[in-house]
């Protein structure tokens, strides 16, 4: 396998995109393919894992063996045991017949267990004794039954959260994850966007014989920067709708802003972060909007320094003409032409009477912060975060998993944002 193409294999199972994080994970599926061994797939909803478990089987020693997808998530509580190791005849009510399960079917081939963070904790020890053993027992039955099955497990759920949540376990969790493959988010694909819209589009013009829709350059780019929390499925819904309902076949952004949930913004990529109970973020728009909102209160307060500054010096203006006016006027130094005045205590309600000194001949120097304020240029938003980034390396010493806490990502994304930022030497 080591000498497989990686644009036939993406044209054989219609993956489109030249992400490397993508690229990567089509790389592993392959060299894995013929090692057989356990493999989870880990991915947002609508990302794609559905299609590595076939590529896995297709090239694999049991590619002429039967192929089973399951989705653990659809399945009843109290019917997925039944359904995955089969029932003996008046097992439970409604077992009307002996029926044979999943992993009898399988046999020899291959068994897709998506959603396999869904499964209840009863049924976890019974799939950890298969993985283990190649062992199971039918429901109502006390023989032991033997399969050989190969199983690619897939999941939305960190499952290291919901192991220290008691929530699944620990032990299945580092059986399943024998070879793990991780699916990227459509957000953090780049072009990738533009290539499936354009894909989509086609395929619905094609098959219904209709002008294919065709996106502006503006529209290719906030398709490229859209966050799309419901991944590929969501893009492939969005084309489809667009190319029947929409009234013109040159699509601006203006019109696709229509046709997404309003509650989902034009924004930056995002990536998974922590909870919002934890305090954190959860995703790197989130962390982008929270940098700019401390930026605007940070230059709120210089403006008021600034005005301040002003108004102390327009102030201590004011107060000398007045004292000028009065004859309030001591001459301190040895030279009478440059005088010093001392305003009367009447005259400065505010705070308390002190010596001004006024310099005439002197020309004005402007104030560091008014200066600052006045010259410096707003911080792009990658400079906020290349900033952000480096702060959290250095306060956590260069350990990058302490950082990527820190900030709320996950590790893998910030070693993406470590090397697109050149910030190797902070880590």
């Amino acid at each position: 396998m080591a000498g497989f193409d990686l644009q036939n294999i993406k044209q054989k199972y219609s993956v489109i995109g030249n992400c490397e994080a993508l690229n990567r994970a089509l790389e592993i599926a392959m060299k894995i393919a013929p090692v057989d061994l356990t493999v989870l797939i880990t991915g947002e909803n609508g990302a794609g894992k559905e299609v590595f478990p076939r590529i896995i089987h297709d090239n694999s020693l049991r590619k002429h063996k039967r192929y089973l997808a399951v989705n653990c998530g659809a399945i009843p509580e109290g019917t997925i045991d039944s359904e995955l190791f089969g029932h003996e005849k008046g097992a439970f009510t409604g077992a009307v017949e002996q029926r044979e399960g999943y992993f009898a079917a399988a046999n020899g081939g291959t068994l897709f267990l998506d959603e396999v963070g869904e499964l209840p904790l009863a049924t976890q020890a019974r799939l950890l004794r298969v993985l283990e053993t190649g062992e199971y027992i039918r429901v109502g039955s006390s023989e032991v039954r033997k399969t050989d099955v190969r199983i690619v497990a897939a999941t939305n759920v960190n499952l290291e959260q919901a192991i220290h949540d008691g929530k699944f376990r620990e032990d299945l969790y580092y059986r399943l994850n024998t070879i793990a493959i991780h699916v990227p988010p459509l957000r953090e694909r780049g072009r990738d966007s533009v290539m499936l819209f354009k894909k989509f589009a086609l395929d619905m013009s094609e098959k219904y014989r209709m002008p294919a829709v065709r996106l502006t350059p503006q529209a290719e780019e906030w398709l490229s920067d859209y966050a799309w929390p419901g991944n590929v499925r969501q893009l492939k819904n969005l084309a489809e709708s667009l190319s029947v309902t929409a009234d013109t076949r040159e699509i601006t952004p203006e019109i696709l802003q229509t046709y997404l949930p309003k509650n989902s913004a034009h924004s930056l990529p995002a990536i998974v972060g922590r909870d919002e109970a934890d305090g954190g973020f959860k995703n790197e728009r989130e962390i982008l909007y929270q940098i700019l909102f401390d930026l605007r209160r940070d230059v709120s307060e210089l403006k008021k320094i600034v005005h301040g500054q002003n108004a102390v010096a327009h102030h201590s203006a004011d107060v000398s003409d007045r004292a000028a006016e009065h004859g309030n006027v001591t001459f301190l130094n040895r030279n009478p032409r440059k005088p010093q005045i001392t305003p009367a205590k009447d005259d400065l309600p505010i705070w308390e009477a002190e010596e001004v000194t006024e310099v005439p001949n002197e020309p004005a120097q402007e104030s560091p912060v008014a200066a600052t304020a006045a010259t410096a240029a707003p911080p792009s938003l990658e400079q906020l975060e290349r900033d952000l980034i480096r702060q959290a390396l250095r306060s956590c010493h260069g350990r990058r998993k302490a950082a990527a806490e820190q900030l709320g990502i996950s590790e893998r994304t910030l070693y993406r944002k470590i090397k697109e930022y050149g910030l190797e030497d902070e880590a």
